[in-house]
């Protein structure tokens, strides 16, 4: 006949325990951000996918085509071609396609960049439903679509 009863007071002061809890956390001040309409403000060191960097006089990519970040890419997920066009003194690049889904962000292209033609970018919300839509970014033409110098 014990048993029951102490089951019946055992569960009220677990209630009770957590009521208590519950009562605690309501007047501490509210940590969670409500996304879409609040977010939070990178870090200056926050360091999202890579992009080309543009040359100030031509609007072009400062990138060579040297594919020094192929090689260094751990990921395997760099693609770059280049060629050298009339007139000009060094290649400059055609094709640079970044496999967004395959780059794990370590920086080992930007840092091996003899040129300093890569950069991170700010963006780190990049989301879609589709897999497709970021699975190949083509940066020489982000470059070329894009307002900022």
């Amino acid at each position: 006949m014990k048993a029951p009863f102490n089951e019946v007071i055992s569960g009220f002061v677990s209630l009770l325990t957590g009521m208590g809890i519950t009562l605690g956390q309501l007047f501490r001040p509210i940590v969670t951000v409500q996304y879409p309409h609040q977010t939070l403000t990178m870090p200056k060191r926050f360091r999202g996918h890579i992009l080309l960097k543009k040359e100030p006089t031509t609007g072009k990519s400062t990138c060579v085509a040297c594919d020094l970040c192929v090689k260094a890419c751990p990921s395997d997920c760099i693609l770059v071609e280049g060629e050298k066009k009339p007139g000009e003194k060094r290649k400059s690049v055609t094709l640079f396609e970044l496999d967004y889904t395959k780059c794990s962000l370590c920086g080992a292209c930007v840092e091996v960049c003899p040129v300093d033609a890569l950069e991170y970018s700010r963006a780190y919300n990049l989301a879609s439903t589709s897999k497709q839509e970021y699975k190949v970014m083509d940066l020489v033409k982000r470059l070329e679509d894009s307002k900022h110098p």
